[in-house]
């Protein structure tokens, strides 16, 4: 029987092993990935949501189903929750076959019906004819897709993928990234990811929380945390480097001798800290005219130019800016434009791509 479609809610608290504390919705059909440095506490997260650690305090529930309640002393067993855990080492039973680990899933079905659920989904993740392979005789990706195979026969209300692709090489990743997002449109469950890799977030998850030393700092969808982190904490780990002093004045962001027009600004005059996204710099583009004149038109100085394949990361300074401007461009327009250690180019800082982070500096 397939699950009900439902969401989950997440409102809890740990002390030990970690200090944690986590709030968040991931709804049905939807990937919800979290994403931290290591050591931030994303994998005893997912433990405590799989109800192999118990929380502090707090409460977690798909839809109305209650897994855990603090008030109540209530908390589910992992197996009473019928969920799908797959995590970064796969847990695999090294002397049992790819279909005899699926088989070990599916332990309340009679022994005829669980070896042909095995082979279904065998089948599905695209193992058919490996099924008699122990683990140590698959690829890591293979053995990946097994543990993906055993956590789905369950036919879980909720998917928790921990880790799962870090341990694989990256043609492999590719693909198991495209299985995961088809069964996200094919399952209609809530799907949590939790990942150090914010390229690998971005691609898969619709919504996105920020963990950091066990707590999460930020959440919304992978848009708007690259184009408005809540914090320069936040902007660190989203890889945003572009930050600078500044001061609120009059409804414009004075930098140095620049009045930068802003879409979005503080409700009260003081200094503040800004930043701007790479993509927030449009330099004058191939064949095309060249910038329009604005507030917001400022000269670049380039100070370095290093290579990376076809692309070429950009490092220089505009007079009056609290630290160096970096870009990431191909290395096309690079030659177009001639830039080059010394030389100087007109920008513009795209008013609606500056953002201002929230509070007034204490200065």
């Amino acid at each position: 029987m397939a699950p009900d479609v439902a969401d989950l809610q997440v409102d809890l608290q740990a002390d030990r092993p970690v200090s944690l504390r986590a709030m968040f919705t991931c709804r049905a059909g939807e990937i919800h990935a979290v994403v931290g440095p290591s050591g931030s506490g994303k994998s005893t997260l997912m433990r405590l949501l799989a109800g192999l650690l118990r929380p502090s305090k707090g409460r977690i529930a798909l839809g109305e189903r209650v897994w855990f309640d603090s008030s109540r002393g209530f908390s589910l067993t992992p197996q009473e929750r019928r969920l799908g855990y797959v995590s970064q080492f796969h847990g695999l039973f090294p002397h049992l076959s790819a279909i005899g680990n699926i088989r070990a899933g599916l332990l309340e079905l009679p022994g005829p019906e669980r070896t042909r659920q095995a082979q279904q989904w065998l089948e599905r993740v695209g193992l058919e004819g490996l099924g008699n392979r122990k683990p140590a005789a698959l690829s890591g990706g293979q053995r990946q897709r097994v543990a993906l195979a055993r956590a789905l026969a369950r036919q879980p209300g909720v998917l928790l993928l921990d880790e799962p692709f870090s341990s694989v090489d990256r043609v492999t990743r590719e693909a198991l990234h495209t299985e995961v997002a088809g069964l996200r449109e094919r399952l209609n469950i809530p799907m949590v990811l939790v990942t150090h890799d914010l390229d690998e977030a971005r691609l898969l998850a619709q919504q996105m929380s920020l963990m950091l030393d066990g707590a999460l700092i930020q959440t919304g969808s992978p848009r708007d945390l690259l184009a408005r982190p809540a914090s320069e904490e936040a902007a660190a780990m989203l890889g945003q480097q572009n930050c600078f002093d500044g001061h609120w004045q009059d409804g414009v962001l004075v930098a140095g001798p620049h009045r930068l027009v802003v879409s979005d600004g503080p409700s009260r005059d003081g200094p503040v800290r800004w930043m701007l996204p790479a993509k927030g710099v449009r330099l004058r583009a191939m064949f095309k005219e060249n910038l329009p004149e604005g507030p917001n038109r400022v000269c670049l100085e380039i100070g370095q130019v290093i290579r990376l394949g076809d692309d070429a990361i950009v490092t220089g300074q505009v007079r009056g800016l609290s630290a160096p401007l970096r870009l990431r461009l191909t290395g096309r327009l690079c030659d177009e434009l001639g830039l080059a250690p010394g030389r100087q180019t007109d920008v513009l800082l795209r008013s609606e791509d500056i953002h201002i982070f929230a509070g007034i500096l204490n200065k």
